[in-house]
């Protein structure tokens, strides 16, 4: 049974979730407050942390920050009303794998959920075994067995997921990969949510691959999608 911690103060928030989580056979802990979030993350094992941002005590960001100085690698789904792209890059860039907005209906959750449990299994058993691989496009360099990425042979640092999302690039590069194509190869979602998720982590990764350079390697093609190429 995959265990779940719950960090939220909305009670009927907590309810929704507890129940149908509970219903999936999901084992679900609650914390109504982030200092007690933060020391049953830091005291007990989890398969997966979901965060509220707004909370009474220590904000949701303080909590993620706090959990990952402490080396807790679980992985957190953020939840937090607000959906702004800023908002959410600064929720990602404090240490969150994935971010939901509220309102939001259980079977988006659930589908976060899965993944994001289903990836961190694979990337601990799945690392030592993998072969090198070494990709290139333009001075961008990605090193699939260190998970190392250079761009003109600087260490740029990646998060999980947007590792994720431009190995998948790269890996099509010259080809444009469309929003349900980048959801199945970095999220492992095979149907489409209707948010903007993929579009904002492909500007979180603009802003660390291409903000410095010259040549852009992201293009969009509008209503098709994204691909990673050099520009002629």
């Amino acid at each position: 049974m995959k265990r779940i911690l719950l960090i939220e103060d909305e009670i009927s928030v907590v309810t929704f979730i507890k129940k149908g989580l509970t219903e999936e056979g999901y084992e679900v802990s609650v914390s109504l407050t982030g200092e007690v979030g933060f020391q049953m993350a830091s005291s007990f094992q989890y398969d997966l942390i979901i965060l509220d941002i707004m909370l009474p005590d220590k904000n949701g960001l303080e909590v993620c920050k706090a959990i990952r100085q402490n080396n807790v690698k679980t992985p957190i789904l953020f939840l937090t009303a607000l959906g702004t792209t800023e908002n959410v890059v600064i929720g990602l860039n404090s240490g969150a794998d994935d971010y939901l907005v509220k309102p939001f209906k259980f079977i988006e959750l659930h589908a976060r959920i899965n993944a994001l449990i289903r990836r961190n299994e694979q990337s601990g058993s799945d690392d030592s075994q993998s072969p090198q691989h070494i990709y290139q496009i333009d001075d961008l360099v990605i090193n699939d067995d260190s998970k190392i990425v250079t761009r003109n042979n600087e260490s740029i640092t990646l998060t999980a997921t947007e590792y994720r999302l431009l190995l998948a690039l790269i890996r099509n590069r010259g080809k444009v990969l469309s929003r349900l194509d980048l959801l199945e190869s970095a999220w492992d979602i095979n149907f489409d949510l209707g948010t903007n998720l993929v579009d904002v982590y492909i500007n979180y990764l603009r802003k660390k691959i291409d903000a410095q350079s010259p040549n852009k390697l992201i293009h969009t093609v509008v209503g098709m999608g994204y691909v990673l190429k050099v520009k002629s």
